[in-house]
């Protein structure tokens, strides 16, 4: 099927009412019935390396809501997602993907965790220097645009010289520190024209960028008509 034809059909399910996918009164209980879009299902090259499944993240440990390595958004911003591939591979690039939809249980696991102890191995690895309670201001929050399931955390793989590998961002996924920030004047030339040629190419498709985490984007479209889900991703 040509990615139009099928990017057309999930936009008509994902516009359906909420009531209508799951039922009249009922809460959804798995992504299909929230109205939310298997991102592999439009844009199979993309690399989905979902991080808070396993323990490869600030938390170091698998985050409540993740069950399966899948990169679940509602059907517009999946469809930006898909068109954003398309444009990249033919620069010789690809997109991976390290967060999508986010169940409302690992925002609040997230927040749970910022509130517990220092734990000075993810200092080190992920904020050196701040201190872990004022992740609160401006990295965790108690509520996030994933949960809507029009945001996503990605980079850039350069495949143009056979394997892919990921471009230098100048900091890692989720490194809460200002280096990760937009405009940052500690990153290279070279990593700030990396940088740009991912915010290019998602904001070419209606993504718009995060200026504290380089790898942050959100797609408006019915943002202000979504509500937050905790279905879990599986």
């Amino acid at each position: 099927m040509r990615l139009e034809i099928r990017c057309a059909l999930l936009l008509a399910v994902s516009l359906l009412p909420v009531s209508v996918l799951a039922g009249p009164g009922s809460v959804p209980t798995t992504a299909a019935e929230a109205g939310l879009v298997d991102v592999a299902g439009l844009a199979p090259d993309i690399t989905v390396d979902m991080r808070y499944l396993g323990s490869n993240n600030f938390t170091g440990a698998p985050v409540p809501g993740y069950q399966a390595n899948r990169c679940y958004l509602r059907a517009p911003a999946a469809q930006a997602l898909a068109r954003v591939q398309q444009a990249v591979a033919q620069q010789g690039y690809r997109l991976q993907v390290f967060d999508c939809y986010r169940p409302v249980r690992a925002v609040q696991a997230f927040v749970r965790w910022a509130h517990a102890p220092a734990d000075p191995a993810a200092k080190a690895a992920y904020f050196p220097q701040i201190d872990k309670p004022d992740l609160l201001n401006g990295y965790i929050s108690a509520t996030s645009g994933h949960s809507l399931g029009h945001t996503v955390d990605l980079t850039l793989l350069d495949c143009r010289s056979g394997a892919c590998q990921p471009l230098d961002m100048g900091t890692p996924f989720d490194f809460f520190d200002p280096r990760a920030n937009l405009g940052h004047p500690a990153v290279t030339p070279a990593q700030v024209a990396n940088r740009n040629l991912l915010q290019q190419a998602m904001q070419a498709q209606g993504f718009e960028p995060y200026a504290m985490e380089w790898w942050h984007f959100s797609h408006p479209e019915q943002r202000s008509e979504a509500t937050r889900l905790d279905v879990p991703v599986r």
